[in-house]
């Protein structure tokens, strides 16, 4: 063969064996496109509804019991698989409570909490108010003063890129009275609020906050945009055994379900409570199915924040079951 007609022909053997190779990598390139195609569907087919978030208060035994930093609660949620954090003012009492809750100390405050959110990667939601005064009680001195209380936490939340703040609109036990106080609480707070770019949420949390046929009365009556619901899973006990003391049982309390089911038409944000678990990983007294099937269906997709309150299994724990339960439960619905 000649050396010419061996170069013309081994040129063309290489540009085949080129092409082969071309068509080679590049089914390899397809196939692997392809199993990352279905490795991103199957994780989005197995992904929540929701975005889960941490309630502070399922660690208020390590930080009031343990001595644990409130400040590590951003690391902590992190490192539990959340993304968002709902802060608990009364955790930090300790030290704005002796300063008075001065702005210098509110903005200490707020510049820990971004640091620490920013530092881990997460998002800071909401924060939780307790102790700054009853917003639906019959004084009406009393409260506005509540309402003006809760500002310095408006502000806060706004700095810190919350979308809302958490109050209760404690008050009277008569809903003829309640009623009216509590639209003019939370209509002035809301008000304050609105201009702050900030959500204010009502918690069912004992009284006639957990009677979600009054709540949903209230909130219709209010009328306001910035102003809506945070549904528990489980505070609908309206009225204690003794009133003074939490831990003393429910004397009368309302449906779970029914509640959770009027208060979503309002909810800008939703708290998985839990207590006990079963062998199977579910919770005793709540099903966890149901309760997410209300939620989803009323087109809920913002954070779930999960707030263990346990005696049976320490914080972490407890944190990472209602976590899973929360997951394996949302994989469930259909």
């Amino acid at each position: 063969m000649r050396r010419r007609t061996f170069i013309h022909q081994g040129g063309k053997a290489g540009a085949a064996l080129s092409i082969m190779g071309m068509m080679a990598c590049k089914g390899k390139e397809e196939k692997a496109a392809a199993a990352d195609d279905a490795a991103g569907e199957a994780e989005m087919a197995a992904a929540p509804f929701f975005k889960l978030s941490l309630a502070q208060w399922s660690i208020h035994r390590m930080i009031r019991n343990e001595g644990v930093d409130p400040y590590t609660f951003a690391e902590k949620a992190s490192q539990w698989g959340f993304t968002g954090l709902e802060y608990v003012s009364q955790l930090y009492n300790n030290t704005l409570e002796p300063a008075g809750y001065s702005p210098e100390a509110m903005q200490e405050f707020v510049d820990k909490c971004n640091a620490e959110a920013a530092k881990h990667g997460m998002q800071n939601v909401l924060i939780m108010i307790d102790g700054q005064g009853n917003l639906a009680v019959s004084d009406e001195k009393e409260r506005i003063a509540a309402v003006e209380n809760h500002y310095k936490w408006v502000d806060a939340a706004a700095a810190m890129g919350c979308h809302a703040i958490r109050v209760n609109l404690a008050g009277s036990d008569d809903p003829a009275q309640w009623i009216p106080n509590a639209i003019d609480g939370l209509s002035r707070l809301g008000t304050y609020a609105a201009g702050k770019g900030i959500n204010v949420l009502v918690e069912n949390h004992g009284g006639l906050s957990s009677n979600g046929k009054l709540m949903a009365q209230v909130m219709t009556q209010v009328g306001m945009g910035n102003c809506g619901t945070l549904p528990d899973f489980g505070n609908f006990c309206i009225r204690r055994n003794d009133p003074s003391d939490w831990g003393s049982g429910c004397a009368e309390s309302y449906d779970i379900y029914q509640g959770v089911s009027e208060l979503m038409p309002f909810a800008k944000a939703v708290s998985a409570k839990s207590h006990d678990f079963d062998q199977a990983g579910n919770e005793k007294n709540i099903d966890y199915g149901k309760m997410l099937r209300i939620v989803k269906d009323a087109g809920y997709t913002g954070f779930i924040g999960v707030e263990y309150e346990g005696d049976g299994l320490g914080e972490e724990a407890g944190i990472i079951a209602t976590r899973d339960l929360l997951v394996k439960a949302a994989a469930s619905l259909s």
